[in-house]
């Protein structure tokens, strides 16, 4: 257990780095808190973790390589108990609901208060959830709609970076047979008969960002 005279370690992951300073200066600013390390990008938020064993993460989600919900999970395989929270710009359904799956306990916009951040990191440390309320009503919002497995979210991810069926194969060591059932299953989901429609509805829902 922390007590007072430990404070709560938090490490700042975050791409950018004016962002991660005003973190850092903020949290370090309040009493009972000490920012114990910083990282730039999801590999190096893993690595950081294993050596320093931070109380709280305050995770990033779009970050270049690997993202914060894929930073996230290979953290909790780590240590299970890892207590994170995300704190992004964004709020779809699938930001949501993957950074969930993946083991975050809060998930929190950027545009919250020093001292309401403050309080959602004391709130996921002591084992309580925080959800903004932007992304708790997308995830009331989903759950009556048909859920896309990670595959066919990774599936989904290539065909929008203009990938064809075999280079998805490839990309995935999976059959081009395979491809072609993960799209099947995508096309009934989300309700649409071709490539360009998936793209479209994946976008407007906020499962995949066209470049």
């Amino acid at each position: 257990m922390t007590t007072s005279a430990q404070p709560l370690r938090i490490l700042v992951v975050d791409d950018h780095p004016v962002m991660r300073l005003g973190l850092s200066v903020a949290l370090s600013g309040e009493p009972g808190f000490v920012v114990c390390g910083e990282a730039s990008d999801g590999r190096d938020a893993v690595s950081r973790y294993e050596s320093l064993r931070p109380d709280v993460t305050l995770m990033d989600l779009q970050m270049p390589g690997l993202d914060g919900a894929a930073a996230t999970e290979k953290i909790r395989e780590v240590d299970p108990d890892a207590c994170i929270m995300v704190l992004t710009t964004f709020s779809t359904e699938t930001d949501v609901q993957r950074s969930i799956r993946a083991g975050a306990r809060g998930y929190m916009l950027k545009d919250i208060g020093t001292a309401e951040l403050v309080s959602a990191i004391r709130d996921v440390h002591a084992g309580r959830k925080r959800v903004a309320p932007s992304a708790a009503a997308q995830l009331i919002d989903c759950v009556s709609q048909v859920q896309l497995t990670m595959r066919e979210l990774t599936v989904l991810r290539l065909l929008v970076e203009g990938k064809a069926n075999k280079e998805i194969a490839t990309a995935l060591s999976i059959a081009e047979t395979t491809v072609k059932v993960h799209l099947t299953h995508l096309f009934e989901k989300l309700g649409v008969s071709s490539r360009t429609e998936a793209m479209a509805v994946a976008a407007r829902r906020g499962l995949v960002r066209l470049q």
